[in-house]
């Protein structure tokens, strides 16, 4: 018995995790709800604690390099210390808060490439951590979010690519360490345009929503022309056409600098 809970304390016959979502499509500011199910290995274990938490894929720009790193941006804890029985099942639900400014993955439905968003479970036992695979989840457009992205669509622009970047943009609610960018390819009527990237920072009442052309890597020019950012109520975003109010704003920058 003494060496198979040492092989348990190293992992060999000890408890197992897996979890499992109720609903993989959620949105900003909704709860993905699922249950974590402990399986116990060969000899009893004390479970020391269990959470759930969110973790993305974001990309980090050093002075000379660019690389992935996993960060964790919320996360609970379930319930506390227990002994998991040899052989036993338990099963743990929970729901998970997603905060507002969670980056969205899907746009009418279709998959953003360079999204990877999901949920984490940790099992402590015995000062050691047993992290789970990550369960993706499918972060869809608020109402607010869907109407300016249906705007670039119906403009004609089409969907380059996206990304989480590590960082903060200046003079937004910003609360997490890093922020998502979805960029553009325009249509032939702004030939002189290379592309417009976008992000949202939203809370529960409102968003900041960012735009900006020809983006310099690694910098927001607030002040120029080609930088616009601009507030827009969750509840009230109706009153405004989004599809004219991009156009005018492009056709603005791209008549100053002579680009159509």
């Amino acid at each position: 018995m003494a060496f198979k809970k040492l092989l348990a304390s190293l992992g060999a016959g000890g408890a197992s995790v897996e979890t499992v979502l109720t609903e993989v499509n959620v949105v900003p500011g909704g709860v993905v709800q699922g249950e974590v199910r402990i399986q116990g290995g060969s000899v009893n274990q004390r479970i020391e604690a269990l959470s759930v938490g969110l973790q993305a894929k974001v990309e980090v720009e050093g002075q000379d390099t660019e690389y992935k790193q996993d960060i964790e941006f919320t996360k609970v804890r379930l319930g506390g210390a227990f002994e998991l029985q040899a052989e036993a099942v338990h099963a743990v639900p929970f729901g998970l808060d997603i905060p507002w400014e969670t980056p969205i993955t899907m746009i009418d439905g279709q998959a953003l490439r360079g999204m990877h968003i999901g949920v984490t479970t940790e099992l402590e036992i015995a000062r050691a951590v047993d992290s789970g695979d990550l369960d993706p989840i499918n972060v869809h457009p608020l109402p607010a979010q869907k109407a300016i992205l249906d705007a670039f669509i119906q403009l004609g622009f089409r969907f380059k690519n996206a990304d989480m970047e590590r960082g903060h943009i200046r003079g937004t609610r910003q609360k997490l360490p890093f922020y998502q960018e979805i960029e553009f390819l325009p249509p032939q009527q702004y030939r002189g345009l290379n592309q417009v990237e976008l992000s949202f920072v939203a809370d529960q009442q409102a968003m900041d929503v960012v735009l900006e052309m020809d983006k310099k890597p690694g910098l927001f020019s607030e002040g120029s022309d080609t930088f616009r950012s601009f507030q827009v109520g969750l509840h009230d975003y109706q009153g405004t056409d989004w599809v004219a109010y991009l156009n005018q704003w492009l056709s603005e920058v791209g008549s100053k600098r002579n680009w159509f």
